[in-house]
Parts: structure tokens; C-alpha cells; sequence
């Protein structure tokens, strides 16, 4: 921990509680940061994950009901299937380029670049996709294997109010 870190939470401490203090991080470029609570980031992937499924779902019950009649190969209806669930990820990620979908909005976070604590911008369809399709299976894959993550970090959930907090004190 540097010593510019350890002075600042010695300062947040006081101001903000040993709570915020705790939590608090910096960007690659040193800007200071609250990382949002490991529950809040859980329960905003959770709701994200939800309104995927929703998506999925709902896109697959309009196809079913609008080619209820027309004789439509089976590969049609697989094909329509995975579109959707590769589709409705990158649709979703579409309204996150500010880093603040259902999820983020509902707990009170944001997920921002680790560089510089910005936006995510055109990366958030990618984003989205890795937060729904990838990350069950990663996290699956750690289970079976009893393994910890392992790559680098390229975005963080934190936590919007306390960040903004300690930026305006």
C-alpha cells in the first residue's frame, strides 16, 4: 500500500467511517475510489442476469408464437435461439456505455474502466455478454476445479455515492 493510499484512508476514516475506508481503492492513474460491496456487485450482476433471462425468454416465446403456423425447419428455431442468447447481451449492453444498467442502478453502483475510473463506453455490449454468459461458466469452472480467477482486471463495480462522496470532500 502506498503511502499516499494509507494517508487517504487514515482521511476517509475520519470523515466517511472505517466502512467506506476499507473499501477504499485507486485507478491505475491514482485517482482514489470506494469499490462497491462484494453483495451489491452479486446482487447487480443477479438482477442484470435476471433481465437477460427475461430477454432471452420473452424474444423466444414472440418467435415460437409468430411462426406458430409457418413450417419452419428446426435448425431455424436452434439458430433464433442462439442469436438470442448472444443478441439480447449485446442489446442490454447498449444502454450501459455510462456503466449504470438495472442491476448497477438497483444497488447503487457502477462499473468503470480500472485505467482511469471512466466509462465504459463502446466495450459495454462486450461487457454485458461477459457478465451474462461467461461469468456463470467461469464461475462453475472455479467451483468443479477448486480454483481462484486468474487474468487481469480491465473494469470494477464501485460504489457511486461514497465514491462521489469522497471526490467532493
Amino acid at each position: 500500500m502506498t503511502d499516499r493510499l494509507a494517508i487517504a484512508k487514515e482521511q476517509v476514516e475520519r470523515t466517511l467511517g472505517p466502512k467506506v475506508a476499507k473499501r477504499l481503492a485507486k485507478f491505475d492513474d491514482g485517482t482514489l475510489y470506494v469499490s462497491a460491496r462484494g453483495w451489491a456487485e452479486f446482487l447487480a450482476w443477479l438482477v442484470d442476469f435476471a433481465v437477460y433471462l427475461l430477454g432471452t425468454g420473452t424474444g423466444f416465446v414472440v418467435f415460437a408464437v409468430a411462426t406458430r403456423n409457418s413450417a419452419i425447419p428446426d435448425s431455424a428455431a436452434l439458430l433464433t435461439l442462439l442469436g438470442l442468447l448472444i443478441g439480447v447481451p449485446v442489446l442490454y449492453g447498449l444502454f450501459f456505455g455510462n456503466g449504470r444498467v438495472l442491476g448497477a442502478a438497483f444497488t447503487g453502483t457502477r462499473l468503470v474502466r480500472i485505467k482511469d475510473g471512466g466509462r465504459i463506453g463502446a466495450a459495454a455490449c462486450w461487457a454485458m455478454v461477459l457478465r451474462t454468459l461467461l461469468f456463470p461458466l467461469l464461475f462453475v469452472a472455479m467451483v468443479l476445479t477448486g480454483s481462484g480467477g486468474v487474468g487481469s482486471v480491465r473494469r470494477v463495480s464501485i460504489d457511486d455515492e461514497a465514491t462521489r462522496r469522497l471526490r467532493s470532500g
